[in-house]
């Protein structure tokens, strides 16, 4: 699955600042734009991949997935 976030990136003196609109949570602060893009890649998966894992560990043993497309 191919799934695309919207970042919002904006200068604030020498510092790069961005979040992820979709995501609670998934912000960063890097010197540069390049560095932010990278770091909110990064952040993004771990956070996705927690997500997931903590989603499954609350389940317990007696669960079904379903993908949801919007």
């Amino acid at each position: 699955m191919n799934n695309e976030y919207t970042a919002v990136i904006k200068q604030d003196g020498d510092w790069w600042i961005g979040w992820i609109e979709e995501i609670q949570g998934v912000n960063c602060q890097e010197a540069t734009y390049r560095e932010l893009l990278e770091s909110l890649k990064i952040t993004l998966q771990e956070a996705l991949t927690f997500n997931r894992e903590e989603a499954l560990l609350n389940a317990g043993s007696d669960y079904r997935e379903e993908r949801i497309a919007l």
